[in-house]
């Protein structure tokens, strides 16, 4: 069966002019090219200079792997126009059917941390409305991600003064570069995409760009201040059905749900749950958000069964940690608190 479920059936859409399937090899082919193609530049940009052959042969078969891609989207385009569907869709479609699924997501992912870069310094928030409210959960990891940082400099430094090879002094500096790039976004995404608390008693789950849920107040039957340690694993489904989203490997919001919901990994693969945990800076604060906005949903419904159901959630108590448990904020080390662990 194939990944998308059509039971391996042809999908006429990745099929070429004259019925040949678009393999998986050409796609990745394409992609490979496109990033030598970006070495080169890099290194040409940064002093290196290849024999001009090599550039022009480079330069020949980006051009034609460019062009291959160019007839082979625009032939699906005009056939999902023939079928029927509008301008926009049948061009996003034409174009991401060239790109493997993982390439596409970890594009998307690479992209939304650039962004979150600027957001960072200009001291903006990404997602949070009139009426939300934000739940950091960035602070336990801010040291972790200062030695990171600082590991990735010392290897760059490192490696620029005992390379003796020029291409690939080149190479890995420029590798080192983008790497330390990459952590910085990483940070700066997990600031600047905070988990949310809508005025509606909703919430939104993230961490950084890799991972967003979206819970409809509706579905949440209760929330609690519970700290639990997990493997260290950034997400997890434990054999209960239960999802942990840690930070410092650690959890301290759990939130029941009266229906499952689908949450998508990183790499793509749903997971079904209908308990969530998950870490907040201020988990105490997370939780009366959530008490907060569901008390406002329950007065702004006009139906009485939905102003019973609000009243009860009015009424839970924001659950005491357990005995040995943290105070709320980061928690240093691994030891056990409530439910030691992360199943």
């Amino acid at each position: 069966m194939n990944g998308d479920g059509t039971g391996g059936a042809v999908d006429p859409v990745t099929a070429g002019a004259d019925g040949g399937h678009i393999s998986r090899w050409q796609r990745w082919g394409v992609g490979a090219l496109v990033v030598g193609e970006l070495t080169v530049l890099l290194c040409l940009v940064s002093g290196v200079r290849f024999p001009w052959p090599v550039v022009l042969a480079a330069e020949a078969l980006v051009l034609t792997a460019f062009t291959t891609g160019v007839v082979m989207a625009a032939r699906r385009y005009r056939r999902f126009r023939r079928a029927g569907e509008e301008r926009g869709p049948a061009l996003r479609r034409a174009a991401g059917r060239g790109v493997p699924p993982l390439a596409r997501r970890m594009i998307a992912h690479e992209a939304r941390a650039m962004v979150s870069l600027v957001l960072w310094a200009a001291r903006r928030r990404h997602g949070v409305g009139p009426g939300a409210r934000a739940a950091g959960y960035a602070r336990c990891q801010a040291p972790m991600m200062f030695l990171l940082t600082l590991a990735s400099v010392i290897e760059t430094v490192v490696l620029a003064l005992v390379i003796p090879w020029p291409v690939v002094h080149a190479v890995l500096l420029v590798l080192g570069l983008y790497g330390l790039l990459m952590v910085v976004a990483l940070h700066a995404s997990c600031v600047t995409r905070p988990h949310v608390v809508g005025a509606d008693g909703s919430l939104r789950l993230r961490y950084g760009a890799l991972f967003d849920l979206r819970i409809p107040a509706e579905l949440i039957a209760s929330a609690r201040y519970e700290r639990r340690y997990t493997d260290g694993r950034l997400l997890r489904v434990d054999e209960a059905g239960a999802l942990d989203l840690a930070v410092d490997s650690q959890t301290s919001v759990t939130v029941e749900l009266t229906a499952p919901v689908t949450a998508v990994r990183p790499l793509g693969k749903p997971v079904r749950t209908r308990l969530i945990r998950f870490h907040a800076d201020d988990p105490r604060a997370a939780v009366a958000a959530l008490r907060h906005g569901a008390v406002a949903e329950g007065e702004r419904s006009a139906g009485a069964p939905a102003r019973g159901a609000s009243t009860a959630r009015e009424q839970l108590p924001v659950s005491a940690p357990a005995a040995g448990s943290a105070a709320p904020g980061c928690a240093s080390g691994s030891g056990s608190g409530s439910g030691s662990g992360s199943g």
